[in-house]
């Protein structure tokens, strides 16, 4: 039987003891994911929790490997503003980490390849990054877009009167992915897409992509997995010009500004894919990220106000390495990714999940199980159920498959892409 996690010794008893091993060198975590730019919100909040992981880890006491104690340090580097193959190699050859963290995408892979060669232990938040080139390269966290297809398919069920809907995505690697999967729960659902938007990094009108995706008279606004500072002005373009329907996207970040500066009405029922983890709905759970609220509140007494959809995701990812050191007793990378996959099922954030990805990713090294749907009521976010992300693969798999060739985000179109781009 696994035992208790970090997180959840810390969360049950409130403290560990403070064992008589002698402490040894430091261990090295990379964080080498977006921290400025529009993407930053899905990496400086990220590398909070990080810090407070490890920060909690070593006031116990540090890491233990094999009998002996070792404190935890996360090294950061900016992949929006720095060479993200020298940052890299800083990293693996200077620090020496053990693992790197990254949100994954089109800022980090030109450091993948190189990564890859030396074997190193990658932990993407995008398990589309995943191929068979990528060995190495795990999403034990997040399972982004896939998720997605639970809250398309809990609208569906609960709200079946809406049966049309007006999507928009990035043109990225977050965003055409999302696009292919929110594609393929729409159809699914049996759910009619009205007009589809898509729009470049960097070279979008808020304004002018509501007003175009209005133009059809759509019961449904989807954002898809636009970055959080986009989300914002579409979500406020759409209060302006007049829409009172459904909304839903992949994340809801700093969701309290845009009900100041739209409405709590128009706000009610915003659906979601990341809950506040003070939420009723995880309060007594056995998940592996245990005890959330203790984990919610010490970052917010920190970081009062920066609560994002990431928050939480890195530290959980630390957690599942370290359950996996203490049983391979190293963290030779290569041995902690056999003890971490020793068994097809393991735990993460939400529950139960399986080791996945073959049909799509072609490795299966994306942890993969049930995930929360969240909707806006009365102000909060709230959990309003849990889908199985797996169960919904089971059943429309081809479909997925074909909106993701459709898009050109099939692992082999993914590589093939990578393999004729410009040296």
């Amino acid at each position: 039987m696994r035992s208790p996690s970090f997180a959840q010794q810390l969360a049950v008893s409130g403290s560990l003891p403070r064992l008589g091993a002698r402490n040894r060198s430091t261990l090295r975590i990379g964080f080498l994911t977006p921290l400025s730019g529009d993407e930053e919100y899905w990496g400086r909040p990220g590398l909070n929790g990080a810090r407070i992981w490890a920060d909690g880890l070593n006031e116990h006491g540090g890491l233990m490997v094999a009998g002996q104690r070792h404190r935890v340090e996360i090294l950061a580097h900016d992949s929006a503003s720095v060479d993200v193959r020298e940052a890299a190699r800083d990293l693996v050859d200077r620090q020496r980490v053990k693992m790197i963290l990254t949100l994954g995408g089109d800022s980090f892979a030109p450091a993948l390849p190189w990564l890859m060669a030396r074997r190193v232990l990658v932990a993407t938040l995008l398990p589309s990054d995943l191929s068979p080139d990528t060995p190495y390269m795990i999403a034990p966290a997040e399972v982004h877009p896939l998720f997605n297809v639970t809250g398309v398919d809990w609208l569906a069920r609960t709200r079946p009167e809406l049966r049309r809907v007006a999507l928009c995505s990035q043109t990225d690697s977050l965003g055409l992915p999302s696009l292919a999967v929110y594609r393929a729960a729409f159809e699914a659902a049996g759910r009619g897409v009205t007009r589809e938007i898509r729009y470049g990094a960097g070279h979008s009108d808020p304004a002018a992509i509501v007003a175009a995706m209005l133009a059809d008279d759509p019961q449904m606004l989807c954002w898809c997995s636009s970055a959080t500072p986009m989300i914002q002005s579409l979500t406020e373009e759409a209060f302006k010009q007049g829409f009172r329907g459904q909304i839903l996207a992949c994340t809801a970040d700093d969701y309290p500004r845009m009900i100041a500066r739209t409405s709590t009405e128009f706000m009610e029922g915003y659906t979601f894919q990341f809950p506040d983890f003070d939420d009723p709905a995880l309060a007594d759970t056995a998940f592996f990220f245990n005890r959330p609220k203790s984990f919610y509140d010490s970052y917010n007494t920190r970081f009062p106000g920066e609560w994002t959809a990431v928050s939480w995701e890195y530290a959980s990812i630390l957690d599942l390495w370290h359950n996996a050191v203490e049983r391979a007793e190293t963290t030779d990378p290569v041995t902690v990714l056999a003890a971490m996959k020793r068994e097809q099922q393991m735990e993460h954030a939400f529950g139960p999940a399986r080791w996945w990805g073959t049909e799509v990713f072609g490795i299966d090294n994306a942890l993969v199980g049930d995930w929360p749907v969240v909707t806006i009521q009365s102000g909060k976010a709230r959990v309003a159920g849990f889908g199985s992300v797996l169960n919904w693969l089971t059943r429309h798999g081809p479909l997925l498959q074909r909106h993701m060739a459709d898009l050109g985000q099939m692992w082999h179109q993914r590589v093939a892409a990578r393999i004729n781009l410009p040296a």
